[in-house]
């Protein structure tokens, strides 16, 4: 793992989407990217990982490119890499890049399977942190009293454990792409932060954002198989 960093800002709060349920962290980091006056400062490096680079509009896409906002101070890190079997790694990197940066607090977006008595639409937080929580409480989003958290984010509240976390979880009906979700996770981190972020683009664009997230995960996943069958023919 390495990570390649061409600004340093200090005391940041970095917030971190990883492909999930819906890909709602995926979308909601993108959408923070394009709405915020932001510029690419770094990217992670996974030696292991396919060599995969994905081509969006005669643009490269980072797998795992880091930009900055200096008005809030605000680190965000995009990811369009599926995490599996790299989880921990994830997590080591998150963990690192908080401490370079000296970050005050980590928050996650991610989506969350919405049981049948509900429409879809809530959002709850996560927070080992007891200000941040009433901070939360005070923008009048709920607690998650009860679930199980898996993958990259699930892997970051075990690994980084002594730093001040936070999670929005969004509910969603579908493991496909979801804007709609997307935009409750934005409109509540708005509320938290108090950054004026407007997330009704997002549901306007929302054919776009899931098209393009769409075919750049089908195109990363399909690497990632031909990858895996290539060791299994090596080793077997």
């Amino acid at each position: 793992m390495e990570i390649k960093l061409w600004k340093k800002p200090k005391n940041c709060i970095i917030i971190e989407g990883f492909p999930g349920f819906g890909l709602v962290g995926t979308i909601a980091s993108e959408f923070l990217i394009e709405h915020l006056k932001t510029e690419q400062i770094g990217k992670i490096l996974f030696d292991d990982m396919p060599a995969m680079v994905a081509i969006h509009e005669n643009k490269v896409v980072e797998p795992l490119g880091i930009f900055y906002n200096a008005e809030h101070n605000v680190v965000i890190l995009h990811a369009i890499t599926a995490a599996t079997h790299y989880e921990w790694g994830m997590a080591s990197a998150v963990g690192k890049l908080a401490s370079d940066l000296q970050a005050r607090e980590v928050i996650s977006l991610e989506g969350v399977g919405s049981g049948e008595d509900s429409d879809g639409s809530r959002v709850f937080y996560y927070s080992n942190n007891e200000k941040n929580a009433k901070a939360f409480e005070k923008a009048g989003i709920s607690a998650l009293k009860e679930g199980i958290i898996i993958g990259v984010t699930g892997a970051i509240l075990l690994r980084v454990e002594k730093l001040p976390l936070s999670c929005l979880f969004a509910e969603t009906h579908s493991n496909l792409p979801d804007s709609k979700a997307a935009a409750k996770v934005i409109e509540a981190l708005d509320k938290y932060l108090g950054m004026d972020i407007d997330y009704k683009p997002l549901l306007e664009q929302a054919a776009k954002f899931e098209e393009k997230l769409k075919t750049i995960m089908q195109k990363s996943q399909e690497a990632q198989e031909i990858s895996d069958k290539k060791k299994l023919s090596y080793f077997g």
